[in-house]
């Protein structure tokens, strides 16, 4: 029986090698025939031209990891389809990856529905038409890279990220993505960049947003809204932006090595986060620490603003900022509750630490560097030291150690979790305070520019057929 099953697999998979093939197609039609009658390996590519879909283009096909199914353009850059549909991938998809098109078709029709796993949308332009999301992903260990989104004018997101029942979506890679020019909207529900809704929020993704660059964003008062448990958001820029980036709703998510310029900031909901390593300059605020509305613990609704609980705040560095660390005002509110402040640098600007409404509950201060700001504000005199950091710009404009400096090798005690510093440099003890760690290893981090990001970046090959 074994020798049986074992001649059929090779069968099959001699069988999937010779009919593997490369189709070229010059319709939305043939592009839909050709999809449906893929196997593995199969790499579909649609002639350049611009194509006009009246329904959606369905992938429910399945590659394998060796060889997935490439549907793609022929000339990268150069094939644009709009219309009323666009790519819908729906289970069993697996091993699907969509490559260099330029989206301008109806919103919400580009999906990864539930079922989907293991698909890539890669170097390709987004700028679809009226009200709806860009691109929208249910499935699980999904990847997104190396896409410019641009240019929305409607209530939608550039990515929404959902999931089955309450479960988010799993193991998402989404990277080295160009998210521009997102105008004000008049309501809610036009964040750049929204992973997970309310009823998702108590579960993990266990994702990885990383490398991203977001500029001239807006939409409405959140940039980044994350309403998910178990999310690792690091080394991405948001320069330039009118809206703030959010941790909503959820619990055990990780921001680190974030450029942060030109923009409200980072503001902090939900519990057992840790925000470490990031840079932010002339921002307002640099960091807002909610005010809590209610506690998700204790049964209040998931759409409540849940009260921030030990929340860890450590080795950032902040610069300039019209205001550093906060907590607003909020009308019954319930304050906040063991939220420990630890090693920042924070250099300019109004006080270092301003903490409106009900007092902290076991707060935790220590080892921050402030320096030339309007005072400490809240952190009490335990907390602090106020010395000049020594920071300096490089040539790329950001502020650095330099030699000498009171920060090199502050840090007292275990920090497990602090593994990296703004420039991807490892973090070894003794611990520098602020988000840069002095350090001999290379720089694998940098604060991000379009030419790093979207269908262009770093791929020569690509770059050239794309012209």
């Amino acid at each position: 029986m074994k020798k049986t099953s074992l001649f059929i697999s090779l069968c099959l998979l001699i069988c999937q090698t010779v009919l593997a093939k490369t189709v070229i197609v010059g319709s939305i039609a043939e592009l839909q025939t050709a999809i449906s009658n893929a196997l593995p390996g199969d790499v579909i590519l649609l002639k350049k031209g611009v194509y006009t879909t009246t329904e959606d283009i369905l992938v429910n096909k399945a590659g394998t990891a060796a060889k997935p199914i490439v549907i793609g353009a022929q000339m990268p850059g150069e094939v644009e389809i709009t219309g009323a549909g666009g790519f819908r991938i729906v289970s069993p998809a697996s091993y699907i990856q969509v490559i260099g098109f330029k989206f301008t078709h109806a919103s919400d029709k580009a999906k990864m529905e539930p079922g989907t796993t293991f698909c890539r949308w890669t170097r390709n332009v987004f700028q679809t038409t009226g009200e709806g999301n860009y691109l929208t992903i249910m499935g699980s260990d999904h990847q997104v890279d190396y896409n410019t989104f641009q240019h929305k004018r409607t209530l939608g997101k550039f990515i929404g990220v959902r999931g089955t029942g309450k479960q988010i979506a799993e193991r998402l890679w989404i990277h080295h993505n160009y998210f521009v020019d997102f105008t004000k909207q008049t309501g809610n529900g036009a964040e750049a960049f929204q992973f997970g809704l309310s009823g998702y929020s108590l579960s993990s993704s266990n994702s990885i947003v990383e490398y991203n660059l977001f500029e001239q964003c807006e939409g409405e008062n959140e940039l980044i809204s994350v309403k998910a448990s178990a999310v690792t958001l690091r080394y991405n820029t948001i320069r330039d932006c009118k809206a703030q980036f959010t941790l909503r709703h959820g619990n055990f998510c990780k921001v680190y090595g974030n450029y942060f310029t030109l923009t409200p900031g980072l503001r902090i909901f939900g519990d057992d986060h840790i925000i470490f390593s990031n840079y932010f300059e002339r921002c307002n605020p640099a960091i807002n620490i909610g005010n809590g509305g209610a506690e998700v613990a204790d049964g209040a609704p998931l759409t409540s603003h849940d009260r921030p609980d030990r929340v860890l705040i450590a080795f950032n560095t902040l610069v300039d900022n019209e205001d550093n660390i906060t907590r607003t005002i909020r009308p019954n509110g319930i304050g906040s509750t063991f939220i420990t402040l630890a090693y920042n640098v924070i250099q300019g600007g109004n006080e270092a630490a301003s903490i409106q409404g009900p007092l902290y509950l076991n707060p935790s201060f220590k080892g921050n560097i402030i320096y030339n700001t309007k005072g400490a504000g809240q952190l009490p005199d335990s907390g602090f030291v106020q010395v000049n950091p020594m920071l300096q710009k490089d040539k790329a404009g950001i502020y650095h150690l330099q030699k000498g400096s009171p920060a090199i090798g502050a840090a007292k005690g275990s920090y497990a979790g602090i593994v990296a510093d703004m420039d991807g440099q490892p973090r070894t003890s003794p611990l520098d305070a602020g988000a840069d760690q002095v350090s001999v290893k290379p720089v694998t981090v940098k604060m991000l520019k379009p030419a790093d990001v979207g269908p262009l970046a770093g791929n020569p090959v690509f770059k050239k057929q794309a012209r």
